[in-house]
């Protein structure tokens, strides 16, 4: 199908039948063959009242990522705060190739630290001690922060538990229908809505230093790019040109932003400065030109074009203009998501008559399919390239998914109710 039928598709495919909106939940459908077997004793908390159990939401993140098998808490002989504690036969009787221990204390009105410590079971040794510091509103902050810090000691991989994920969902009521933009965390807790419209919401799209969204409504009849503050919600229409305004990418410096706009007659590129207001058009063909994305050094963007006969990925030089083909296998290529190490690209492939997402080395030219899945659409790959996240369908519902870039680790985030779409993934959080 070409570009603009897609689009419509899409449109149609977001309207959805449901009695209430909830926060997305984790199922794990794939892991590691050969898993780390890691025990999270329970954070003591010398007395602290808080709501939140720091261990379980450590034990859920590393769970999450596939690479881990989590020791229960049932099976544990003792439970130690202190690596001092410790007695290493009781864990390594229980198959534990690592322990978490920690304590919380407080260090001033309603301002804790939290000190924990990853011990190596097999050589008897403490292989870190790390401390952060939150207040009573921030203790899942801190638990993702202990998931991180693990997740990169034991794998090498920056860990992205502290991340965020923004996305769409639907509602139809007594034949009308509701769109609502989502923030939550990465694990799909703390949700909280950016906007609610009677008017489709796409194409969510994240600034460079996370405190921002960028994204297409329809609110005011045709589709508009705006701009809004995730801290104040402060939103800033950018665009109100006639026909299509949408695909909003932001440049990694943050200065500029990537777009699709039709106002000249046909989809084509542009570039808005965000401070001054000036377009820069970028491509000029009689073909649909739409999707754009930055590379890291922003001096290119890849985009999807249907200029050869059918939906491809190109590449564009900002500097003169230069364009090149990058996929040529299969008869569908679009959705590009390039990960932060400028060469795995994540898009919606087809070689058949199924859609799937699949990862594109621009280096070797080498394309992977990574889901078994039908109508699978959108890829956001995680900050630290290790996992990308995307919409497919289960049933006749809508949900996100993720699956590591080696199609090793798999999970579902379907809502408790109602349909999801549109997933964007948050770059690190300063």
């Amino acid at each position: 199908m070409n570009l603009y039928r897609q689009f419509l598709v899409f449109l149609a495919a977001l309207v959805i039948s449901s009695s209430a909106w909830s926060e997305l939940v984790i199922r794990v459908t794939q892991g590691n063959d050969q898993p780390t077997v890691i025990a999270v004793s329970p954070i003591e908390l010398n007395g602290i009242r808080i709501q939140e159990d720091i261990g379980a939401i450590v034990e859920a993140d590393l769970s999450r990522s596939g690479l881990f098998k989590i020791t229960p808490r049932r099976d544990m002989l003792a439970f130690p705060s202190r690596a001092g504690d410790v007695y290493y036969r009781d864990w390594r009787v229980l198959g534990a190739e690592y322990l978490v221990v920690g304590s919380m204390h407080v260090i001033e009105d309603n301002r804790y630290e939290l000190e924990f410590s990853l011990l190596s079971i097999n050589s008897q040794r403490t292989q870190f001690t790390h401390r952060v510091r939150g207040e009573a509103n921030e203790i899942r902050d801190l638990a993702h922060l202990v998931s991180d810090k693990l997740y990169e000691s034991i794998t090498g991989i920056k860990g992205a538990f502290s991340t965020r994920l923004a996305y769409v969902s639907a509602l139809r009521e007594d034949d009308k229908y509701s769109y609502r933009l989502h923030v939550a965390d990465a694990d799909g807790a703390r949700e909280s809505l950016m906007l609610e419209s009677d008017q489709p919401i796409m194409s969510p799209a994240w600034s460079p230093d996370g405190k921002e969204l960028a994204y297409v409504s329809f609110e005011t009849g045709r589709p508009a790019i705006f701009r809004q503050s995730l801290v104040t919600a402060k939103r800033r229409q950018l665009t109100d040109f006639p026909g299509l305004n949408g695909a909003p990418s932001w440049s990694p410096d943050g200065s500029k932003m990537a777009l699709v706009l039709s106002k000249d007659g046909n989809p084509e590129i542009y570039t808005l400065d965000l401070s001054s207001g000036a377009l820069s058009r970028l491509t000029r063909h009689f073909a649909i030109d739409t999707e754009p994305t930055w590379t890291p050094d922003g001096k290119h963007i890849l985009f999807t074009s249907d200029r050869g006969g059918t939906p491809q990925i190109y590449k564009l030089s900002i500097a003169n203009k230069a364009i090149q083909r990058l996929t040529f296998q299969g008869n569908y290529n679009a959705r590009p998501s390039l990960a932060p190490d400028g060469r795995t690209l994540a898009l919606v492939h087809r070689a058949s008559d199924m859609f799937h997402i699949a990862s594109f080395d621009l280096e070797t030219g080498r394309l992977i399919e990574l889901t078994e899945t039908t109508l699978d659409e959108s890829p956001s790959v995680a900050p630290n390239g290790a996992m990308l996240m995307y919409a497919t369908k289960q049933g006749d519902r809508g949900i996100l998914a993720a699956v590591s870039v080696d199609a090793g680790v798999k999970y579902m985030l379907p809502a408790k109710r109602g349909d999801v779409r549109e997933p964007a993934w948050s770059p690190f959080l300063r």
